[in-house]
């Protein structure tokens, strides 16, 4: 694709990767992704805002060709899907100079063997004249690296925000045109990236609150020319209070669980909670990491294997330990045939997750009255701790 005006001195450049499924061989991407750079033409300088992804450098140094000088290439983040062509951008422009983080030198030197006298390390707040035109470098760690910053062009108010507000969605769509869509894809973005990081993301949000933004431009997805949509979605994802839902991931292998699993889906639905209800199988889990954005609750449904939990719950747990949701409460519920460690096994693999562990529930083989008598008394719980914190 070729580079396409944003206005007369501005120009979104990058790739759209229709066909890509997994990211970091281990994010599904189910409607592939972006890599945006963008050019900065000034009346001084010319400033390239980062690059694409190896496998799509020859399509940057296309939309390049037409651009006689490249000063400065700003580096937002040291990840290859961003950083990965500037060693290609350096070769064609030999006496441009990469704009970075302190950490983000050291990485691009380790990660890309750029020479060091290459790379310009910038200050927290430090501005850069392109002549009429003034970029403004503001770190963002952790957002999702440590090293990550954003750039904010001060005269157009227009934020480069990296993967900050990001999606991973291919579209020809150069702002945001179905924020259906954009949202679920930018609530899976922030819920597998993100969320872990949620309480520092409230400080960068803070920290770019006080600029009037007119545009957000990240480096995947499409470009938000109403920022108010994304910035207000990010305070609601972020936000320590959750929501009236139950996120119920399990496995069956011989019908119990599932048996019970749906007995309980429906005691919940009866006392108006929200379920998402999982089959780990064939769960996409980006899916189930949409899900844990919001939920105050979830109950980890399985069958037990040698002694513990299904290993496909050993994986579900752990993420959700990794993603640190705002979860309040959680429980277990599952069948065994002689013994059973799974309630142990499956609590010591969330110590992340500061929740308070309700009664689990565990039956020997197929469900009987009385299991389901203790679904239901878990179902009255978890509804009652929802009552009790406003949720219902």
């Amino acid at each position: 694709m070729k580079a396409r005006k944003i206005n007369e001195s501005i120009y979104w450049m990058g790739a759209i990767d229709w066909d890509r499924r997994l990211f970091d061989s281990l994010i599904p991407l189910p409607d592939g992704t972006s890599y945006n750079a963008y050019l900065v033409q000034g009346s001084e300088k010319t400033v390239l805002l980062d690059t694409v992804d190896p496998t799509m450098v020859d399509v940057l140094l296309s939309q390049l060709a037409s651009v006689p000088k490249v000063d400065y290439i700003v580096a937002h983040h040291a990840e290859q899907d961003h950083s990965g062509a500037i060693p290609h951008v350096l070769e064609r422009y030999k006496d441009a100079k990469v704009l970075m983080t302190p950490k983000g030198k050291g990485m691009l030197i380790d990660h890309l063997s750029i020479p060091e006298d290459r790379v310009i390390a910038v200050k927290d707040g430090e501005v850069l004249s392109l002549g009429d035109k003034t970029l403004e470098f503001i770190f963002t760690p952790w957002v999702h690296w440590p090293e990550t910053m954003v750039t904010y062009l001060q005269e157009e108010r227009i934020l480069f925000s990296c993967d900050f507000f990001g999606s991973h969605l291919a579209t020809t769509d150069l702002y945001v045109t179905d924020e259906a869509r954009v949202y679920e894809a930018a609530k899976r973005y922030y819920a597998e990236i993100m969320m872990p990081f949620r309480k520092v993301i409230q400080k960068n949000l803070d920290k770019i609150g006080s600029r009037e933004i007119a545009l957000v431009a990240p480096s995947h997805g499409p470009i938000y020319d109403r920022p108010a949509f994304i910035i207000n979605a990010y305070r609601g994802w972020i936000s320590e209070e959750p929501q009236n839902v139950v996120v119920l991931p399990y496995i069956s292998m011989h019908g119990s669980t599932k048996k019970m699993v749906e007995y309980l889906t429906s005691a919940l639905t009866e006392r108006g909670i929200t379920v998402y209800q999982f089959d780990l199988v064939v769960t996409d889990i980006g899916k189930l990491a949409i899900a844990l954005v919001d939920a105050a609750t979830i109950v980890i449904g399985t069958p037990t294997v040698h002694l513990g939990p299904h290993p496909l719950v050993f994986y579900a747990a752990h993420l959700a330990n990794v993603l640190r949701p705002k979860l309040k409460f959680a429980s277990i519920i599952g069948s065994y045939g002689w013994s059973s460690k799974a309630v142990e096994q499956i609590a010591g693999l969330i110590p992340n997750l500061k929740v308070e562990i309700l009664s689990p529930v565990l039956c020997k083989g197929f469900p009987r009255e009385s299991d389901f008598d203790a679904l239901d008394k878990l179902a009255a719980a978890i509804a009652g701790k929802h009552k009790e914190h406003n949720l219902i």
